[in-house]
């Protein structure tokens, strides 16, 4: 029963359909399936075949998107589950995540935010426009083992080089990792951030890798 249920979890991430998800999520709890396994061997699944479709050119953007929203919506279901029972997923890092102040651009860092959440990142999204004091506030504050900073505009990638100035000089034990359309793997480099990754799926990696996972 649950190995169909199982398939049918990792579909529903695949069709990007979050009302089926959800549904899904709460008839595993309705037939005693624990919140857990329903993640790790039902969702989890679905959600790292489209990112593997993703990074050979067989699934787009859209799909992303909608494979994350549809991983949120059978979070939400699961995870009071787990709270109530004292389980918890095993959280593999904490991470601050912010458009850089001066820049609007959202989609890319939400859906970065997204697939590191689903992936078992505990995040903070901060939102877009955010100045380089706040984020390192927020980063004492929670204790982040990584600060990710999205630029889209060629104006405001020098805010990614403040926020990584500004964690050197406070001697903070953050790792930075920056991303963006006219980020380049030269001014990467050159800013000397901890990672850098040109999508979502990417940024996954990068952030296991920066946990040395």
């Amino acid at each position: 029963m649950s190995q169909e249920l199982f398939k049918e979890m990792a579909q529903s991430i695949l069709d990007g359909d979050d009302e089926v998800s959800a549904e899904l999520a709460q008839k595993a709890l309705d037939g005693g399936i624990d919140p857990l396994a329903a993640i790790t061997d039902g969702f989890m699944p679905g959600v790292n075949e489209v990112g593997d479709n993703f990074a050979c050119g067989d699934a787009f953007l859209p799909e992303l998107v909608m494979a994350g929203e549809a991983m949120k919506a059978a979070i939400a279901v699961l995870e009071p589950a787990m709270m109530a029972s004292g389980v918890s997923r095993q959280v593999l890092g904490k991470v601050v995540l912010a458009t850089v102040e001066g820049d609007i651009h959202e989609i890319g860092k939400t859906l970065v935010g997204t697939m590191l959440t689903s992936s078992g990142f505990k995040v903070y999204d901060m939102g877009v426009d955010v100045p380089t004091a706040d984020l390192i506030a927020k980063a004492e504050e929670v204790g982040a083992d990584i600060i990710g900073l999205s630029a889209l505009l060629t104006t405001t990638m020098i805010k990614q080089k403040e926020v990584i100035d500004e964690v050197a000089k406070r001697g903070l034990k953050v790792m930075v990792m920056v991303g963006g359309a006219p980020v380049t793997k030269e001014w990467v480099q050159r800013i000397e951030a901890d990672g850098y990754s040109e999508d979502a799926i990417g940024a996954v990696s990068v952030a296991k890798e920066l946990m040395g996972l």
